[in-house]
């Protein structure tokens, strides 16, 4: 499925961020994300986000390049032909990138890999529901008399809402609703094969999605990201609930009890530890690892998530934590930092079309902006010194537990610096001659 994570780092055939490189024998799907360029609406995505920072770059490194070239021609300063040169170079790339993001996308990022081969390019929406059932179907064929860990990532439910004919119309939710509709039938089928294998008594479940609703992805009056219910914010909104809260649903039969609900807050991260656990192997002891086994939880041998803090952020930032006290129940949230609504009451950042993470798009909060979430799930009022006796002591005790949890953290490079985010056309997977990408190998494999 959806990988996201990219493919090259210093060559176009180094695959330094594909799946095979980090830890996976087998890779189907598609390498990016995918964008509303990847249908040709007339809506795009990427563009609204990334054009006007190509644009700004172009701007500044062209002007940089004629102040260095006239000061030089003049007799002003002395500067390297070397140097304006690359400039030059560094300008014309964002001036491509910024061109580009205007139709080539869909021809250069919207494609399907099957391992280090591209398949599709660009990927034919049409056929991209069977193509990803029918991979995961025959991976669960070919390996049904070993051990193997099956990641799953659906394009659904995911703008631009790729639904098939026969699903569109189906639910009286419009597009987003048909689309749920095909998910709902595309993890049936899967489920379907592992019981007809033999494998249900045999194979450990788990479904979730990896974020909350995306409350700006909308056309005209329609609503295409989804819906979160009572809960504040959506989708890339790093502390509020609307954008991490999110249902797990786990199927083990014989093995975890039928019907059970659990109330307690987990991870997407504990997922990695319960798998090691599963596969008998231990995680690593060199670093500090977030997630805990969801075995215990599941099977009732414990009341309590391993979890009693949480720590949320919005890209790099540190944006609010969570407290499950373990003495009283009580689950409190301090906000340091929140996305600033546009329009201000609206609950999303509609004016921006996605809410940024740091800088003026976001209001630094000191003391933090303190809830009771076991009685105000909705974040809507506030606490404070005046209205909650425990107010400074819970601050404090949340700062500490930021500070302990600061010291474990490993900085690393900026992944989405200026110049990690410039269009590279040297990294470009190309199954043809660059800049002539085009190929169509499903119907070779059909």
């Amino acid at each position: 499925g959806k990988w996201h994570m990219g493919v090259n780092c210093k060559s176009r055939r180094d695959h330094c961020h594909h799946p095979l490189n980090h830890g996976f024998d087998y890779f189907y799907g598609m390498p990016f994300t995918l964008l509303n360029e990847c249908q040709g609406t007339d809506d795009p995505e990427l563009a609204k986000s990334l054009q006007d920072t190509y644009w700004f770059y172009t701007q500044m490194i062209i002007l940089a390049v004629f102040t260095l070239l006239i000061g030089k021609l003049a007799n002003l300063f002395s500067v390297k032909w070397k140097i304006i040169i690359c400039l030059a170079i560094c300008g014309l790339l964002y001036f491509i990138s910024w061109f580009s993001s205007y139709g080539l996308t869909k021809y250069w990022n919207c494609i399907l890999m099957r391992n280090h081969d591209i398949t599709e390019q660009p990927m034919n929406l049409e056929k991209t529901t069977s193509n990803m059932l029918k991979e995961a179907v025959s991976f669960i064929e070919r390996n049904k008399h070993r051990p193997f860990l099956l990641f799953v990532s659906l394009l659904h439910v995911h703008t631009p809402l790729i639904t098939t004919e026969k699903f569109q119309g189906r639910s009286r939710h419009g597009l987003y609703g048909d689309n749920v509709e095909e998910m709902d039938w595309m993890v049936g089928r899967l489920l379907d094969a592992i019981d007809k294998e033999g494998l249900k008594n045999a194979t450990f479940i788990y479904f979730a999605s990896d974020h909350g609703g995306s409350l700006e992805a909308h056309r005209g009056n329609a609503q295409f990201g989804g819906w979160n219910g009572i809960y504040k914010g959506g989708k890339g909104m790093g502390g509020w609930e609307g954008g991490i809260r999110v249902p797990g649903i786990v199927r083990w039969p014989g093995v975890l009890p039928a019907g059970t609900v659990i109330h307690e807050l987990t991870s997407l991260m504990d997922i990695f530890p319960t798998v090691v656990h599963l596969a008998g192997g231990a995680v690593p002891q060199d670093r500090v690892i977030d997630g805990r086994p969801l075995l215990p939880l599941l099977q009732g041998t414990v009341q309590r998530s391993g979890h009693e803090f949480m720590f949320h952020y919005c890209g790099a930032f540190l944006h609010a934590v969570r407290w499950h006290q373990k003495d009283s129940g009580t689950t409190w949230k301090a906000h340091y930092a929140t996305p600033v609504f546009q329009p201000e009451a609206s609950g999303g950042c509609f004016g921006r079309g996605i809410c940024p993470c740091f800088g003026d798009g976001v209001t630094h909060h000191d003391p933090p902006l303190l809830f009771d979430l076991s009685k105000d799930p909705s974040e809507a009022n506030p606490l404070s010194a005046d209205t909650e006796p425990l107010f400074d002591t819970v601050t404090r005790r949340m700062g500490e537990a930021v500070e302990e949890h600061r010291k474990t953290l490993t900085p690393v490079p900026q992944q989405l610096s200026p110049y990690n985010s410039i269009w590279k056309p040297w990294l470009q997977p190309c199954c043809g001659t660059f800049p002539f990408c085009w190929c169509d190998e499903e119907k070779k494999v059909d």
